[in-house]
C-alpha cells in the first residue's frame, strides 16, 4: 500500500529470507518452489521421501513391541497391521482428496470451525503435529545414535556420547534444510532402497534360522498357551497393548504432508489435481503394503530369536532388534553395513518431519498474524526448530523410550482428528456407507488415544507444553502486530471510484460511521456533529465510509470497496474487512495513491475504558477506532507529510 522507500536489506538478511513473495516474488516452503512443484516426482521417489520415516521405524519398532507385548508381539503387531491398513489408509486416502495440497487433515477441520475458536482449535492440532514432527527428528536421531553407540567396534570409543552425536545429528539435518532441500528425494530413494533390501536380508535369514531350529516356533506356541490360556485371551492382551505399537503408525501425515511433490497428470491444475491425488493414493498404499509386511515378519523373527532380557534397558537389543539378528546371525560386517544404513535413514527420518513442519506453520500462523513476518521462509524456520530440538534431546537426554510416549500421542491426535474429518467430510457428501465406516474407524483412533493418554500420560503433557507455548508465541506475535495494515489489496467498484474521482478535485473528507438505522436522519446528524467538533465549513461535502466486520480472527485479505447512493443525497462507501482500523487505513492511502491528494477522516471518540476498548479491537475487530487507526497509518506510512490525516472530535 504505502510507497516509502526503505534501505536494501543485508546479504545475510537477502540469505535467510530468501523465497518471502516480497523480496523474490516466490511462495515459500520446501514445496513451494514453482517449477520443481509443477514438475514433481514420480510417486515412488516421492514415497520415499515418506517412507525415511515410515520405514525407519523399523529400527526401534520391534523391540518397542516386544518390550509391550512381550510374546505376543507377533500376534499385537498383526493387529496393528490390521488397523493400519483397514483404518488408517483409507482415511488417509480420503485426506488426499480432500486436502490435495499438503495441508492434511487440519485444514479439513479448519473450514468447518471459523472465528478464534476455529484459530485456537488448528494452534492446538498444530501444537500435537509439531509433537509428532518434532519428535520424529530427535527420536530418531537418538536411536541412529543408539545404533553408533552400540555397534561392536565403536562402542568403546563412543560410550557416553550418545547425547553429542544426537545434537550433532540434529545440527547436521538444520544444515541440510539451511543448504536447500531439492536433492532431498532422490537422497531418500537411495536410503530407502538400500534401506528395505538389508532388511528383507535380515528377515529371509531370520526366518530361515526360525524354520530351521523348529523347536523355537514350538517353544513360542507353548508359552503362549501357557501364559495367555486360549486365542480369545491372546486376542484380548494385544488389543489393550495395541496403543503403545502406535508409532508403526507414523508415516500417514508425512505421506500426505508430500503431497505437492507428486508429479500426477499433465492436465492437472492447482484447483483439480486429479492424477495428483490418484498417484499420492498409490504412494500411500504402497507404503502402508510395504510397511505391514516388515512389520509382521520383524515382529516375528525378533520374538522368537532375540532372548527377552536383551530388550530391557541396557540391553543389546533395546532400541536395535534387527540390528541385533544383523550381527549376529550375519557377522559384524554386515552387521555394521546395517548400523551404517539404519543410521542413516534415522537421521534422514527427520528430513520428512522437518518438511512437514515447514509445509505445515508457514501455512497457517503467519495468515492468522501469529508469526512474525519472516516465519514465510523456510531458513529462518529451520533455525528455530533445530533449537527446539536441541532443547527436546537435552530435556530426554537422547533416549528414545522416554520420547515413545510423546511421539505416539502426537501420531494418535492426528490420525484421530483426520479421521473425524473424513468422517464429517463422507456426511456433507451424503456418503452413508463412507459415514458410518469412517465413524467406526473414529471411535477405534479415539479409543486408541484415550488408552495411550491413560498408560503413558507424559505424552499429552509434552503435547501440552508443545500446545501452551504456540498458543502463547501466537497471541503475542499477534499482539505486536496488530497494528500492521494487514490488507493485501484494495478494489474499488465503479460507483466508489467515481466518488473518489469526484472529491479528489477538492479536499477528500471522509466521515467513519458506524451504520444503524441507515436513515435519513442518521447521516444529517452525523454530518452536523462533525461540522460543529471540528469547525469545518458548511461548504464542504464529505463521503461516509462504513465498515461491516467480518471474521474478526482473521489477519490478511483483500479489500472491496462498494459505493452507493443513500436517500438521494448521501455518498456511501461500504467495506467488509475483519478489522475497522485496518480497513480504514487501508482505504485512506489506497485513496492517496491514486489520486495524489492527502485524504482526511473524521470520527468521534468511543466512551469507556481505553483498555478495555483495545481488547475489543484485538479480539473482534472494533473498539478505540480512531487513535487505532491513526496508529495503523503511522506504521504503514512513517513520513508525516504524505500521511492521511485523522480527526477525532
Amino acid at each position: 500500500m504505502a510507497t516509502t522507500e526503505h534501505p536494501p536489506p543485508s546479504r545475510l538478511r537477502t540469505w535467510m529470507l530468501e523465497g518471502l513473495s516480497d523480496m523474490a516474488g516466490n511462495q515459500q516452503g520446501p514445496h513451494a518452489q514453482p517449477e520443481a512443484a509443477h514438475k514433481g516426482q514420480r510417486w515412488w521417489r516421492v514415497m520415499c521421501l515418506t517412507g525415511v520415516d515410515y520405514f525407519s521405524t523399523l529400527g526401534y519398532q520391534p523391540g518397542i513391541a516386544a518390550l509391550a507385548a512381550g510374546l505376543l508381539s507377533p500376534v499385537a503387531t498383526i493387529v496393528l497391521v490390521i488397523v493400519t491398513l483397514a483404518g488408517a489408509l483409507p482415511v488417509y486416502r480420503r485426506v488426499a482428496e480432500e486436502s490435495p495440497h499438503g495441508q492434511g487433515s487440519i485444514s479439513m477441520l479448519e473450514r468447518l470451525l471459523t472465528f478464534w475458536k476455529g484459530k485456537l482449535f488448528v494452534l492446538t492440532l498444530l501444537g500435537f503435529a509439531a509433537t509428532d514432527f518434532l519428535i520424529t527428528i530427535t527420536l530418531s536421531a537418538a536411536d541412529a545414535s543408539t545404533h553408533l553407540v552400540e555397534n561392536p567396534h565403536l562402542t568403546d570409543a563412543l560410550h557416553d556420547k550418545q547425547m553429542l552425536i544426537t545434537l550433532v545429528l540434529v545440527a547436521l539435518l538444520g544444515a541440510v534444510f539451511l543448504k536447500g532441500f531439492l536433492e532431498a528425494i532422490g537422497v531418500a530413494v537411495v536410503l530407502v532402497g538400500v534401506y528395505l533390501v538389508l532388511n528383507a536380508v535380515v528377515v529371509v535369514t531370520g526366518l530361515w534360522h526360525v524354520a530351521s531350529a523348529g523347536h523355537v516356533v514350538t517353544d513360542w506356541s507353548s508359552a503362549l498357551t501357557a501364559e495367555h490360556g486360549n486365542v480369545f485371551a491372546m486376542v484380548g492382551v494385544a488389543l489393550l497393548v495395541f496403543p503403545k505399537l502406535a508409532l508403526g503408525l507414523s508415516g500417514f501425515e508425512t505421506g500426505v504432508a508430500v503431497m505437492p511433490h507428486v508429479q500426477g497428470d499433465p492436465a492437472d491444475t492447482e484447483q483439480k489435481p486429479t492424477g495428483r491425488i490418484r498417484d499420492t493414493k498409490k504412494l500411500l498404499t504402497a507404503a502402508a503394503v510395504i510397511m505391514s509386511v516388515f512389520l509382521i515378519t520383524t515382529s516375528f523373527i525378533t520374538t522368537l530369536l532375540i532372548p527377552e532380557k536383551e530388550f530391557k534397558s541396557g540391553g543389546d537389543a533395546n532400541g536395535r532388534a534387527l540390528a541385533y539378528l544383523a550381527h549376529e546371525y550375519l557377522g559384524n560386517t554386515f552387521g555394521t553395513v546395517y548400523d551404517i544404513s539404519t543410521i542413516a535413514i534415522l537421521w534422514f527420518a527427520g528430513a520428512s518431519a522437518m518438511a512437514g513442519l515447514l509445509n505445515l506453520m508457514p501455512r497457517y500462523l503467519p495468515r492468522y498474524g501469529m508469526a512474525p513476518h519472516w516465519a514465510r521462509a523456510v531458513r529462518p524456520m529451520v533455525i528455530v526448530f533445530t533449537l527446539i530440538g536441541f532443547l527436546v534431546t537435552w530435556i530426554f537426554d537422547a533416549n528414545v523410550d522416554a520420547q515413545g510416549g510423546a511421539y505416539a500421542t502426537g501420531v494418535l491426535v492426528l490420525i484421530s482428528s483426520a479421521a473425524i474429518a473424513v468422517t464429517i467430510a463422507a456426511r456433507k457428501a451424503r456418503q452413508r456407507g463412507w459415514t458410518i465406516g469412517f465413524a467406526v474407524i473414529s471411535a477405534v483412533f479415539l479409543y486408541t488415544t484415550v488408552l495411550n493418554v491413560i498408560e503413558r500420560p507424559d505424552g499429552v503433557k509434552i503435547g501440552a507444553c508443545f500446545i501452551a507455548g504456540i498458543i502463547l508465541v501466537s497471541l503475542l506475535s499477534r499482539l505486536a502486530r496488530a497494528f500492521e495494515l494487514r490488507v493485501t489489496s484494495v478494489e474499488l467498484d465503479d460507483m466508489a471510484q467515481r466518488f473518489v474521482r469526484d472529491v479528489a478535485s477538492r479536499r477528500i473528507r471522509f466521515i467513519a460511521n458506524e451504520p444503524d438505522n441507515r436513515d435519513l436522519a442518521e447521516y444529517r446528524e452525523k454530518i452536523e456533529q462533525i461540522r460543529h467538533d471540528n469547525d469545518v465549513p458548511t461548504a464542504e461535502d464529505f463521503v461516509f465510509v462504513e465498515v461491516t466486520v467480518t471474521d474478526p480472527s482473521e489477519f490478511e485479505a483483500g479489500l472491496t470497496v462498494r459505493g452507493e447512493v443513500l436517500h438521494g443525497r448521501y455518498r456511501i462507501l461500504t467495506l467488509e474487512c475483519s478489522s475497522i482500523p485496518n480497513g480504514l487505513g487501508a482505504l485512506l492511502l489506497h485513496v492517496r495513491d491514486t489520486t495524489g491528494q492527502i485524504p482526511h477522516i473524521y470520527f468521534e471518540w468511543t466512551e469507556g475504558s481505553p483498555f478495555a476498548n483495545f481488547l475489543r479491537f484485538f479480539l473482534f475487530g472494533q473498539g478505540e477506532v480512531a487513535p487505532v487507526t491513526r496508529e495503523v497509518l503511522r506504521e504503514a506510512e512513517p513520513d508525516r507529510s504524505r500521511r492521511p490525516r485523522v480527526h477525532v472530535g
